[in-house]
């Protein structure tokens, strides 16, 4: 059984993730620190701060690796463009399909991010323990 002051402050632990958009890293340090302050409150606030910085960390890794492998899309592109440039740069389909494709894959991991926050904090707030899908357990 929970009370309203842990669902609060589990609510706050997830929310804080929107730290991210923010300060660069504020979306795993943000829920990371308001976890340490609040873990030994209740078992409740350990789980859910323990989900939120995992989620985050996951969702970190993620986006970097789809993030390295854009670069050969990217670097591709650009010399291509160079190699066939007389001082233009060309826009051809093929490879900027592929570049902003990418683009695109990340902006919608954002989306999937953002709704599995406001999902999460939801269910905290209602004392309800919440697991988030795709998460590494890195801590446990």
């Amino acid at each position: 059984m929970t009370t309203k002051n842990n669902n609060s402050n589990a609510f706050l632990i997830h929310i804080s993730a929107f730290a991210g958009y923010f300060f660069p890293l504020g979306g795993v340090i943000a829920p990371l620190i308001f976890w340490q302050v609040k873990k030994n409150e209740s078992d409740f606030l350990d789980e859910q701060g323990k989900e939120a910085v995992n989620f985050n960390l996951s969702f970190l890794l993620y986006t970097f690796i789809l993030g390295l492998t854009f670069i050969p899309l990217f670097l591709g592109t650009l010399f291509k463009n160079i190699e066939h440039s007389n001082n233009e740069f060309l826009f051809d389909f093929p490879s900027m399909f592929g570049f902003f494709g990418g683009i695109s894959i990340i902006a919608l991991l954002g989306v999937i991010r953002f709704v599995f926050i406001i999902l999460a904090a939801i269910k905290a707030n209602n004392g309800e323990h919440y697991k988030y899908p795709l998460t590494i357990q890195f801590i446990k």
